[in-house]
């Protein structure tokens, strides 16, 4: 397997073939993800051949808050480096641009807790990572 990794957002199709081939279809509304792309800060593709095999970008707000979001590489292309190299590749996107307190979060899955770990990330006792679901309506 022959693979290169290029800095730039996957396209809403490249975005919904990975996803659905990673059983993320209930995970977003289809209608949001284009402009759920565009406000990412940075993104990055594997891409072989002429298909993106894999992506991850990140979120936040460029100056001390950076999320990990949507890693995701398609199903036959796991556990081969492509997922490892998307992250180092993210990491250090981030790294050209962190102060001395920046904040990276994510929420990781699965078997990917693993990856993470390599990278330095950790559950930290004096916090905790929650979220919500939609539909959102405030307050509840």
């Amino acid at each position: 397997m022959e693979y290169h990794l290029v800095d730039r957002l996957p396209t809403v199709d490249e975005f919904v073939a990975v996803t659905t081939a990673v059983g993320w279809t209930d995970a977003y509304d289809p209608v949001a993800i284009p402009a759920s792309l565009a406000a990412s800060l940075h993104g990055v593709v594997a891409v072989e051949g002429d298909r993106v095999i894999g992506l991850g970008r990140l979120i936040g707000d460029g100056a001390i808050y950076y999320y990990l979001q949507d890693l995701a590489v398609l199903p036959e292309r796991q556990r081969r480096g492509v997922g490892t190299a998307i992250l180092g590749r993210l990491e250090g996107w981030i790294a050209g641009r962190a102060g001395t307190r920046t904040f990276v979060g994510l929420f990781a899955a699965g078997d990917s807790v693993g990856l993470y770990r390599r990278f330095g990330y950790a559950v930290h006792d004096d916090m905790t990572g929650m979220f919500r679901v939609g539909p959102y309506r405030p307050g509840r």
